[in-house]
């Protein structure tokens, strides 16, 4: 383990660039990113993700990526980090939907806001309304848009349960859904924790976690895409959860069926 450590002072310079890094994305999100085309705005975005990655030394690794995504087409990922925004934007450029606590995350938080994330208010049906308006909205316009349904992080050695109303508006666009399975591994090609941002951690020890490993890799496995026709929003979660559970090799989340309930 100590050989994928970096020396304390090479951690200090890491996180001096991801500072200076961050307040750049701030200052080209606020005044810049509005005025460009969605073009220039997803190119951005994949060349700001890129940047921030070779800061912490981390590497992205696909598996099984088409070379481009269909038309009306929704992201479906397990969730382990704060870096899984960047690593999906460093390769897909996506409008993530996420918790609305994201919003008060220091730096990173604002950020996301600044590029068009959208939020979902847990608790409050109305707000979960428009949420979803708001999100087919995007996929029929033709914007890939990337969902984490578990809801909440882990260290991507289990999965937890998909909520389906997530992906209720793949259903109303008539989007395409394509499961992607995520990973960190360490530079021997084991996997990882330190990019766990999980439980009780804080957004700094995490960012203090990452920069103290010497390299990772980020490793997305596009599995086969799902046709929402004829579909469920729950089947669509059962599909998702067991696709993405196959390829991690670890347990389908146990859900309890209507006639138990």
């Amino acid at each position: 383990m100590a050989a994928n450590r970096t020396p304390v002072p090479l951690r200090l310079v890491r996180l001096a660039r991801l500072a200076l890094h961050l307040v750049r994305g701030l200052a080209i999100a606020w005044l810049r990113y509005p005025k460009l085309s969605e073009a220039e705005q997803n190119a951005q975005k994949r060349r700001w993700s890129r940047t921030l990655l070779s800061i912490l030394s981390v590497s992205v690794r696909e598996q099984n990526a088409p070379k481009k995504l269909p038309e009306r087409c929704m992201l479906a990922l397990n969730h382990i980090s704060w870096l899984d925004i960047f690593v999906i934007d460093a390769t897909f450029p996506a409008t993530f939907v996420a918790k609305s606590e994201v919003r008060s995350w220091p730096v990173v938080g604002w950020l996301c806001t600044l590029v068009g994330t959208l939020y979902i208010e847990r608790g409050k049906r109305s707000a979960a309304v428009r949420a979803r308006q708001a999100v087919a909205g995007e996929l029929e316009r033709g914007a890939l848009v990337a969902v984490c349904p578990e809801g909440i992080t882990t260290f991507g050695r289990s999965l937890e349960r998909f909520h389906a109303a997530l992906f209720q508006p793949a259903l109303d666009a008539a989007a395409t859904l394509q499961p992607v399975a995520l990973r960190y591994l360490d530079s021997a090609g084991r996997h990882t924790d330190a990019a766990g941002y999980v439980g009780e951690t804080s957004l700094l020890e995490s960012v203090w976690a990452i920069v103290s490993t010497r390299h990772m890799v980020a490793e997305l496995h596009l599995l086969a895409p799902i046709s929402v026709r004829g579909q469920t929003r729950r089947s669509l979660a059962e599909k998702t959860e067991a696709a993405i559970a196959a390829a991690l090799g670890v347990p389908a989340p146990q859900r309890i069926s209507r006639a138990q309930h």
